[in-house]
């Protein structure tokens, strides 16, 4: 659908000094929170389309595409990360994702914009006890009123529960 050449910072940040405590991401939304992840992984953004689905694969995994004669494992990050069932709309979106030298899809909500985070602004995540999985967030950005939770998209996408993408690819 779209490709994405360049990350272009919005127009109230043009002009401002951009030093190499500074990081771009991409941010999308999952039901009523947003997140982010590095621009440098994202390769495309897609609609959502239908997949061939694998059979006896864990249900985050939505199934696979071709795209341009590379197969492609989806997984959905909304079932992923336990939330709401997932919906699929207009507003859909794949994140086509190069992620340790593989290319993967993850299906989001929607696409937000490219933000720019100055590194003052991103607060580690908060310890959550044993039961949260928190190894894969970079930390809690924030713009304004805004709070953007940081994924680490390599450390998800080869997290405990991901062997099966491999087997999908």
């Amino acid at each position: 659908m779209h490709e994405i050449a360049q990350a272009h910072p919005p127009a109230s940040e043009k002009g401002r000094d951009k030093g190499a405590g500074a990081q771009e991401f991409l941010s999308f939304t999952l039901g009523k929170e947003e997140y982010g992840i590095h621009i440098l992984g994202v390769q495309e953004l897609r609609g959502y389309e239908n997949v061939t689905h694998i059979a006896n694969a864990p249900e985050f995994i939505k199934g696979v595409i071709n795209l341009r004669g590379i197969i492609v494992p989806i997984i959905d990050l909304r079932i992923k990360f336990n939330l709401d069932a997932p919906c699929y709309d207009q507003f859909t979106v794949v994140i086509i994702l190069n992620v340790g030298g593989r290319t993967i899809g993850a299906v989001v909500d929607s696409v937000s914009d490219v933000i720019h985070l100055d590194l003052a602004r991103i607060k580690p995540a908060p310890e959550m006890g044993t039961t949260v999985d928190i190894d894969y967030l970079i930390g809690l950005g924030t713009i304004d009123e805004r709070m953007i939770i940081l994924i680490d998209i390599e450390k998800l996408m080869s997290g405990v529960g991901m062997a099966p993408l491999a087997l999908a690819a």
